[in-house]
């Protein structure tokens, strides 16, 4: 079943090479959606099957780069945003 999440994460993800990781996992997981800095860390919208967006978060919480520091996770279900790639911004 496809679903649509919306992912803030806050604390030392950027200048880390935090977005290349996550750019890569999603394409590892076949996800759609992107990846952005934002004004407080950063921001991620995925589409794609329940089970690969599941294991695309918990990937994030334990391999992400020596260099991050991860304060924060928030998930949470959106509208499917049409994606046909996954694009890092």
């Amino acid at each position: 079943m496809n679903c649509s999440v919306k992912i803030d994460i806050r604390g030392i993800v950027q200048g880390v090479g935090f977005r290349p990781f996550v750019y890569n996992l999603a394409r590892q997981y076949y996800l759609l959606g992107y990846v952005r800095n934002d004004a407080s860390g950063v921001s991620i919208e995925v589409e794609g099957e329940k089970s690969r967006i599941e294991k695309f978060i918990a990937k994030i919480k334990t391999e992400s780069p020596p260099l991050a520091d991860i304060f924060e996770i928030k998930s949470y279900d959106i509208e499917p945003g049409g994606y046909d790639d996954f694009i890092m911004g």
